[in-house]
């Protein structure tokens, strides 16, 4: 049965959602004893790869307790990592791991390069697919009518590949959303909503490198449908749906009708639904996927970080009542957090999934930096992330920061608010979070709104570092209102952030500057980047651009080139 069938087949259906809701029971009922699990998952990955080359070098068969763990792993990251997941990846056993990977997934990190993360399947098995699962749970429970159909889901982030590209021993490197979870680990289950849609195997050809050339076709089909839920998880893909339906609107229209494909036959002319979709042109001067899918119901997308500032009035361009329901806090690594309700932003801490370790998110990470438990956060506080799991990950640092929002049902729930990465170009230290906070803040002190928003550092006039900022307004703002916005921003992020406090005040750093940017810039800037051969899923918010040819793409403007001081 392929996937289009399987979302058709009531029986099959009913056993998804059993099984979707019964992972989050299930993660529910683990939290009754957090610690104990906790304590499972290290005895269970310490014996079942105590005889790998990592087991036996770092002691395994004598570890007992965290503390054991501690003393014999040093918290490290993927470079730290690297030596042995390469061995893993050129086709040696029992690197890292008892079983051997079966792919490994990318992941493009905080520096863009492409990282191999071994997937086994006692990792999916045991860590992923329980949380993965029960991450679906708030949909399906609150909006089973995306069940209904399969064209009732626009998937953005499905992309499946024919022929992957492997590596050294023939493994598939590929994205997550890039593989058969059923055919390659067993799960015929696994299939995500939207995965059976008409658009999902596209019915004509296309280079696996045409990204821009395959979210058009599907646009173009799912155009023809009753959506009534988009799935993006990275909320940059879901902003760029309502700019390319504008930009590829004629087109469409021609495709629908004659039963096009890009100009290529494949479908029957649809000269009915075009007319329909005509007559929206005549009423709107800019066409909206509400007025496309006006039954649409629900966006699945990550909700903090950027998208915090931009997914209010986006969630408008699907319809006023549509909700938004938060992507798990994950990586490519491995999963943090799962939202088991409609929360707007938290997950609560898959216990059964890694041993979680944390770490203040404003001292720099070590080998032997001293790390809490998930019991000893702080609601309001923002950590580093570290986690072991049965993949053959220790103590990993994945370079995310997360923020303990509260304690429910007796774990901390937990939201992401950016990568670990600091800018500090004169003791400032500034992270995402700090610097999102502080937008937020600026923003709300004049009722003002962004669509996005991305900064550097540069010199300014004295030769002094100062960040510049990039941003583009929801409406236009007067040169009063970004005036005012910049001395609220910099008291925000002298606030936010003791480091960049002093050096404003020993004058170290220069005043903040803006470039206000077109409504569209960032979505144009998304664009650009897809079509040069970026995968959509990776093509994400980032606040932080320091590379000149990005800032040049994305503003407009040579590197030299600055904007308005406060």
């Amino acid at each position: 049965m392929n996937s289009a069938e399987a979302w058709t087949d009531p029986e099959r259906i009913r056993r998804y959602r059993e099984r979707v809701l019964g992972e989050r029971a299930a993660l529910r009922a683990a939290f009754a004893d957090p610690a104990g699990h906790q304590r499972r998952v290290l005895e269970d990955l310490l014996a079942f790869n105590a005889d790998t080359a990592y087991g036996r070098a770092h002691g395994f068969k004598h570890v007992r307790t965290l503390d054991d763990f501690r003393s014999a792993v040093p918290v490290q990251d993927y470079r730290a990592l690297a030596p042995w997941i390469e061995r893993a990846a050129a086709g040696e056993a029992d690197v890292l791991t008892a079983d051997r990977p079966e792919v490994f997934f990318t992941s493009s990190g905080s520096t863009g390069a492409h990282k191999k993360i071994p997937v086994t399947p006692r990792f999916m098995r045991t860590t992923f697919f329980p949380f993965y699962y029960a991450a679906w749970a708030p949909l399906i429970e609150h909006f089973p009518e995306v069940l209904a159909r399969p064209g009732a889901v626009l998937n953005l982030k499905h992309d499946p590949i024919a022929a992957p590209p492997v590596t050294a021993s023939g493994r598939p490197h590929v994205g997550a959303s890039q593989v058969d979870f059923g055919s390659r680990f067993g799960e015929p289950l696994s299939a995500e909503p939207g995965t059976g849609a008409p658009w999902a195997a596209l019915p004509v050809a296309v280079d696996p490198g045409a990204h821009l050339d395959k979210a058009y076709l599907r646009l173009r089909m799912a155009v023809e449908s009753d959506v009534r839920c988009v799935i993006g998880i990275n909320p940059a893909m879901v902003a760029a749906l309502p700019y390319q339906l504008n930009l590829w609107w004629p087109r469409i229209l021609k495709d629908i009708r004659d039963g096009t494909l890009d100009g290529r036959p494949g479908l029957l002319p649809n000269p009915g639904r075009a007319l329909e979709l005509q007559q929206l042109t005549r009423c709107h001067a800019t066409i909206r996927p509400a007025h496309v899918w006006p039954h649409l119901r629900a966006l699945f997308c990550w909700t903090t970080g950027l998208a915090s500032l931009y997914l209010p009035r986006l969630r408008e361009e699907f319809g006023p009542g549509v909700a938004v329901l938060p992507a798990p806090v994950a990586a490519s690594e491995g999963p943090v957090g799962v939202a088991l309700d409609r929360h707007r932003s938290a997950g609560s801490l898959v216990v059964t999934a890694s041993v979680y370790e944390f770490a203040d998110a404003d001292a720099d990470l070590a080998p032997d930096t001293a790390t809490l438990r998930p019991e000893e956060l702080e609601p309001g506080r923002d950590y580093h992330v570290v986690f072991s799991h049965v993949g053959g990950l220790y103590r990993y640092a994945v370079g995310d920061v997360v923020r303990a929002v509260d304690t429910e049902d007796g774990v901390p729930r937990l939201e992401y608010t950016g990568r670990s990465t600091l800018s500090d170009a004169a003791g400032e230290r500034l992270r995402d979070a700090h610097v999102l906070r502080a937008l937020a803040v600026a923003l709300d002190g004049g009722g003002l709104e962004l669509r996005n928003a991305a900064c550097r550092v540069r010199p300014d006039a004295t030769g002094t570092p100062a960040y510049e900022f990039a941003l583009a307004p929801h409406t236009p703002w007067s040169d009063d209102e970004s005036a005012r916005f910049l001395a609220r921003l910099d008291t925000a992020l002298g606030r936010e952030s003791p480091g960049y406090r002093r050096a404003r005040a020993e004058r170290r750093l220069g005043a903040p500057s803006a470039l206000r940017l077109a409504a569209d810039a960032f979505q144009r800037d998304w664009q650009t980047t897809v079509a040069a051969g970026v995968r959509p899923t990776q093509v994400k918010d980032r606040l932080f651009r320091q590379d000149p040819h990005a800032w040049e793409q994305l503003t407009g403007r040579a590197p030299e080139e600055g904007g308005t001081t406060a």
